[in-house]
């Protein structure tokens, strides 16, 4: 699809903003039906975003709009930059798109400055935002510095050329909530909003963490401590291991891009440093009488792999290496809302207990009881239609998994629930 348009030049008041346009990131738009989890956003940092913009909004029926053109997938590719994001956001009866902006304030350089070093001071902060993941503890960090990364009431200013006075519009409150899944994924896009990019800020804090320990000797805070006081000292417990992964440790990425051997694919081979950091974690958090289960089939691997980076040429090889080339995207996002459990329910039709098919399709139809417009309701297998489009997927590890038709293909359509009713709330629109 053709996105091209002309600017509105109030839109537009930055385009000589050269700097801001190299520090820019332009994400793919989310396709229709896209959904990360139960609630819009699937982080508290990404729902923090949402309140932020919902509290300032005039009209609720603008918002309602807004999440159902986002759930629709007429948000087009969304730039994030310094202080903006922007995407062209489709009208369903219109072929040209509206511009569409949300302004949110940056950090002065002192502030940069200040949160920067309480920052470099904690490792854990650090490891964290390289995982893609946004501490707690972080943001208290940054009010104690007297800044504040997420937004709240008043901080976010929605500009779109289209002729509505709503604040936000319904374009506008489109990209505010897919803007959402972004932060889920990648805390740096707030940082990026805030003013500045990930590979500065890496630098920046590898930079301060390094003067760290030549300052605190200058100043006289490494005098050390005698061994036999530090023997005799009671050890402190040892803190809770930790919790799981949410994203993926891509700082190996440009360490390996950038001293790869000659022969060596740097991202192929980025994409099995990230694999083997996230299985050691998960074997270092599991507990320590379960064991991880073994992948023989080379099928599951390598869609687990490919999740890592669905749209990269590692991916595409290992879609042409499997011999099911067709499959894989389904089995991708399968794997996203689910991992191995999501790729079974994808793919396995088996026939569960009798109570458990009674049981559900009873609780189904009451579902849509009183209701003259409740879909009828088909059971074949492990598998319940619901209507035309909808259907409910009994697992073997006893969770039910919402699919919705595309083009006569299932497709994943959301997360597992352990009641059928509450998977069947992934299927109705918003």
């Amino acid at each position: 699809m053709d996105l091209d348009f002309e600017y509105d030049d109030e839109l537009d008041d930055d385009a000589d903003a050269t700097e801001d346009d190299r520090r820019a990131r332009t994400f793919a738009a989310f396709g229709p039906g896209r959904r990360i989890g139960k609630k819009f956003a699937d982080t508290w940092w990404g729902n923090a975003w949402i309140e932020a913009m919902e509290r300032s909004a005039l009209d609720p029926e603008q918002l309602r709009k807004g999440r159902r053109y986002a759930f629709a997938g007429q948000v087009g590719p969304i730039t994030v930059s310094p202080g903006r994001i922007s995407a062209p956001v489709h009208d369903g009866d219109q072929y040209t798109p509206h511009r569409t902006v949300v302004r949110i304030g940056t950090l002065t350089d002192g502030e940069w400055d200040r949160l920067l070093d309480r920052v470099a001071t904690k490792a854990g902060h650090i490891a964290a935002l390289l995982d893609r993941e946004m501490p707690h503890d972080l943001i208290d960090t940054a009010d104690d510095a007297g800044i504040r990364l997420l937004p709240s009431y008043g901080d976010l200013e929605p500009l779109c050329d289209c002729p509505s006075w709503d604040h936000p519009c319904r374009h506008a409150a489109a990209l505010s909530y897919q803007a959402s899944w972004l932060l889920d994924r990648d805390p740096f896009v707030l940082l990026l909003m805030r003013g500045r990019a990930e590979p500065e800020l890496i630098e920046e804090l590898r930079r301060r963490n390094a003067r760290r320990p030549v300052d605190a000797v200058a100043e006289g805070e490494l005098a050390g401590t005698p061994a036999d006081e530090a023997y005799a000292a009671v050890p402190a417990p040892l803190p809770e291991p930790p919790g799981p992964v949410h994203g993926e440790p891509m700082a190996l990425a440009p360490l390996l891009a950038a001293h790869h051997a000659v022969g060596v694919d740097a991202e192929a081979l980025g994409m099995l440093a990230v694999d083997a950091a996230l299985r050691a974690r998960d074997l270092l958090t599991a507990p320590r009488a379960q064991e991880l289960p073994a992948e023989p089939d080379p099928w599951p691997d390598a869609v687990r792999l490919a999740s890592r980076g669905p749209r990269s040429p590692a991916a595409k090889r290992l879609a042409e290496a499997s011999g099911r080339a067709a499959e894989l995207p389904r089995a991708i996002v399968a794997w996203e809302y689910a991992g191995a459990g999501g790729l079974d329910a994808l793919e396995v039709v088996f026939s569960p207990p009798k109570e458990v098919a009674t049981r559900a399709t009873d609780a189904l139809r009451a579902a849509g009881e009183g209701d003259s417009a409740a879909p009828e309701v088909k059971t074949w297998r492990n598998r319940w239609t619901v209507g035309r489009d909808g259907q409910l997927r009994y697992g073997r590890d006893g969770r039910w998994y919402p699919f919705r038709r595309r083009s006569a293909v299932w497709w994943p359509a959301g997360p597992p629930s352990a009641d059928p009713v509450d998977a069947l709330l992934e299927l109705r629109p918003d």
